[in-house]
């Protein structure tokens, strides 16, 4: 990361010294920006293949290709660049080929090419679309998920009725993330492969009303390949209805492709297991494991099981931060796993042999976010290349020695745009808290600052609620695009937030009006001392939970701010408990339902609706239509009540968007929504 640094900066000074001027960052510039994603390391260690998508604002739509680079870096060449999306590449295991999917054929099928791009052809021909597959280690089998319809659909209902558009559910899940209920379910399949060829596929889940990988947003890093290829192990949820809404119970299965049967080999834990994988000889098996029912933020710990001793152990014991993906080395010696420490998201390494606290090493001490990463192997050492991503860096490929830990860059798909405009400063902060703890805040400055003038400024409010407010380069709540715009941007690791200890993370549960908001008011407090702040132009802002902070310190913040911004936020705490659809989360995090006597004090103390009578600052509201986490009558009606309060307030919704906003018009439209209203009542 250093080296990266340098870089950018002896690209600006050339910049500079060549008489041309830097712009600054805007909603336009973030739709250029290419996104590099997704690498692998091919079986012989000596070369990766990854994605980059970009995007056309005019079309309002990007294109996924494909890429190959030498690990020691270099040019990368271009194996898949056409109009067809091309993703998810794999090299096949004996490295002659890359294995990726493609919709080119009408529905997203695998498809196989040479290492150079040449020869492609289609491999598989099955009826729907793959969304996830994995290759057997000796290379003749294939998994591969797809959805089936499992239970009857409205036509099945009413054949008589066939423009009828009547939905009918007789329990909960009726809805999820941003998609109603169809009666379809993500299925594993097994396939023979030859000869660039995929056989007939096997449903291991046959008749089962049940999803792998876990829906909306689980992966291939769910389900996985014993080394001789008997066994496949699955993560699944088999719950439905109630128990499904209320439960975080998923488990890892393991089916025997010999026999065909199916082993549950995490049952008896209550809160989510998923990401098994094998170890190179077939021993032993790890998995990700959370303790807690209901809490879908608990410490993930990497467990081990094995298979000859037939003994289930923790390898993380003692750690105090959560595992967010874990992999065996090649000669299976070594774990190497991401987690967050300090708001930074890192790569670690722990002996597999042995567990506890005193066998796990931080491998990496970047100021940045690794978010994913490949091992490979030379044949005598590993070979690590990371995802890097940082407040002031888009996501990047990068080699890690693993040894040392440094970190070299290897890719540079941003570094001629990113030359053409300024950034600012990005200092890390550390906030008293009201109960003497430290906050580390993040504190961005307008590029050009001049600590001499006075600057808006803007708390930003971290959703999750555990989240945290890391070194993400973020497409939408840019810390750079506020500083571009003239805010100075004080972003607090609040109560609640990971990467600072399980107690720190725990906080928040049932106390969300609680010292979580009182750490929100210290950051921006503390920071507000600056002569260069302008305390009578403070604004705060946040989406989800941080949504729900801006509808709280509206009603409680004794006047420090002059505009508000809430995207996809809890308004009514009652309300949402009654639409939401994941109420293992709702039922965890404000300590029950709202019917429950007695009443759990999150509906009472911390209801932001509770508070509407002290609203007198303007607000813009902002929720869309397929949000079915945070449904949309949330903001319906905060901005209602603003409005019957007489409170300068502006709704703003997209009905083709989710908790996100994803599309490239949408976006910016979005970003100057936001600057719009900030700069009315800030500037």
């Amino acid at each position: 990361m250093k080296k990266l640094l340098s870089i950018l900066f002896v690209l600006t000074l050339t910049v500079n010294g060549l008489g041309f001027s830097q712009g600054v960052m805007t909603p336009e510039f973030l739709w250029k920006l290419s996104r590099v994603s997704d690498p692998k390391v091919s079986p012989n260690g000596k070369t990766i293949v990854f994605s980059i998508k970009k995007y056309d604002l005019n079309a309002n739509k990007g294109n996924n290709d494909l890429y190959t680079l030498p690990v020691a870096g270099g040019m990368p060449k271009a194996v898949a660049d056409g109009p067809d999306n091309e993703n998810t590449a794999r090299w096949r295991p004996d490295g002659k080929k890359i294995i990726y999917l493609s919709p080119k054929s009408g529905t997203t099928q695998l498809w196989e090419m040479d290492a150079d791009g040449a020869n492609k052809k289609q491999v598989s021909n099955v009826v729907g679309d793959i969304s996830n597959y994995g290759f057997a280690p000796n290379g003749d089998q294939i998994w591969y998920t797809m959805d089936v319809q499992i239970d009857k659909t409205t036509a099945d209902l009413y054949p008589d009725l066939p423009k009828a558009t009547g939905r009918i559910y007789d329990d909960l899940m009726y809805r999820h993330w941003d998609t109603w209920e169809d009666g379809k379910y993500s299925h594993v399949f097994i396939a023979g492969y030859s000869n660039g060829t995929l056989g007939s596929g096997t449903d291991i889940m046959k008749g089962e009303a049940f999803d792998s990988p876990l829906a909306p947003f689980g992966d291939e890093e769910q389900i996985a390949w014993s080394p001789d290829g008997m066994k496949l192990a699955y993560t699944c949820k088999k719950l439905s209805g109630v128990k499904y809404a209320m439960s975080t119970n998923s488990d890892v299965y393991i089916y025997d492709v010999a026999a065909k049967t199916t082993t549950n080999l995490t049952d008896g834990n209550m809160g989510y297991d998923t990401n098994p994988a094998f170890s190179p000889d077939g021993s032993q098996m790890i998995w990700l494991s959370m303790k807690t029912p209901k809490y879908e933020a608990d410490r993930n710990r990497i467990f081990q099981y094995d298979f000859k001793t037939k003994i289930k152990t923790e390898l993380t014991g003692g750690f105090d931060y959560t595992v967010e993906s874990a992999k065996f080395s090649a000669d299976g010696k070594m774990i190497y796993f991401t987690s967050g420490i300090n708001a930074t998201d890192q790569l670690w390494v722990i002996n597999s042999q042995t567990k506890g606290i005193s066998q796990i090493r931080q491998l990496t001490k970047e100021v940045a976010d690794i978010t994913g990463f490949s091992i490979g192997t030379d044949g005598k050492n590993p070979v690590i290349i990371t995802s890097v991503m940082s407040i002031s860096m888009p996501t990047e490929l990068f080699r890690v020695d693993p040894k040392t830990g440094v970190s070299t860059q290897i890719t540079f798909a941003n570094k001629d745009i990113l030359a053409t405009i300024k950034l600012g400063k990005v200092d890390k902060r550390m906030v008293k808290s009201t109960d003497g703890k430290e906050i580390l805040t993040w504190v961005i400055y307008p590029p050009n600052f001049d600590p001499s003038k006075k600057y808006p400024t803007l708390l930003y409010c971290q959703g999750g609620p555990q989240s945290t407010v890391s070194q993400f380069f973020s497409y939408r709540w840019n810390f750079q695009m506020m500083a571009a715009n003239g805010y100075i941007v004080v972003a607090p690791n609040r109560r609640g937030l990971p990467s600072f200890g399980e107690e720190w993370n725990r906080a928040i549960s049932g106390d969300w009006g609680g010292q979580a908001m009182k750490d929100l008011l210290s950051a921006i407090d503390d920071v507000s001392k600056e002569p260069y702040v302008n305390k009578d132009k403070l604004g705060a802002v946040g989406a989800s939970f941080g949504g729900y902070s801006v509808y709280w310190l509206a009603g409680n913040h004794n006047k420090r701010f002059k505009a508000f911004i809430a995207h996809d936020g809890v308004f009514n705490l009652e309300s949402m408990y009654s639409v939401t659809e994941e109420l293992f989360f709702a039922d965890h995090d404000l300590s029950g339902a709202y019917f429950d006597k007695p009443q759990p004090k999150s509906y009472t103390e911390f209801n932001p609706i509770r508070y509407v009578n002290n609203w007198d600052t303007p607000i813009l509201i902002i929720h869309n239509d397929l949000d079915y986490r945070v449904p949309i009558s949330q903001g319906m009606e905060a901005f209602t009540a603003a409005r019957l309060k007489n409170v300068p307030a502006r709704f703003l919704s997209f009905p083709d968007e989710n908790h996100w906003v994803t599309k490239p018009q949408n976006s910016v439209m979005w970003q100057k929504e936001f600057f719009r209203w900030l700069d009315a009542y800030l500037k």
